[in-house]
């Protein structure tokens, strides 16, 4: 049913309110995005961090984990209480944790296929003779000879099995020719 006509109030800004602390409470009440997968499937929105992070078997504080030991005088030895271990409920996301970070880092860098191709030809030309590369027509951005020696030990750095299989095969066509 369609409301009366001039029934409806139109709506006016708020000048009294501090829309700068309104909209920072608002992203402090917020719960924060957590990154890592597995803790963020195990996390238990109704319980505290540190009742989550207690049940993962992970520390809120490092510092109270792990107390450092304070040498006292030895005379004054006194039997030292544990705190009764916490229980872990959710194990696996320590488990999940761990074999994520025994695995082998990956290879993050790598080298533009315009760079490998460069070294390659260079190499294949000229050899060790820096300065005819530096000469070369191929040398678009006019790299001096240790810039050029300089890319060159970076492609050996960042591939020594192919700069490895790329020499030997260089070294078998001057046999051949030969």
């Amino acid at each position: 049913m369609p409301k009366a006509k001039g029934k409806t109030r139109r709506q006016k800004f708020g000048y009294n309110v501090n829309r700068k602390r309104l909209n920072r409470n608002a992203r402090r009440k917020a719960a924060p995005r957590i990154e890592c997968s597995h803790i963020r499937h195990a996390w238990d929105q109704t319980k505290s961090v540190r009742q989550n992070l207690a049940e993962m078997g992970l520390a809120m504080d490092p510092n109270r984990a792990v107390p450092l030991l304070k040498r006292k005088v030895k005379a004054m030895e006194v039997d030292v209480e544990e705190r009764p271990k916490e229980l872990v409920r959710k194990p696996y996301v320590l488990n999940d944790l761990e074999a994520e970070a025994s695995l082998p880092e990956k290879k993050g860098k790598t080298l533009s296929r315009d760079l490998i191709d460069y070294v390659r030809y260079m190499v294949e030309n000229h050899g060790e003779n820096y300065k005819a590369m530096a000469r070369d027509e191929k040398n678009y951005y006019q790299d001096t000879p240790k810039q050029i020696r300089n890319k060159i030990n970076v492609y050996k750095r960042f591939y020594p099995a192919e700069w490895q299989a790329f020499t030997d095969s260089l070294q078998k066509n001057k046999m051949e020719v030969e």
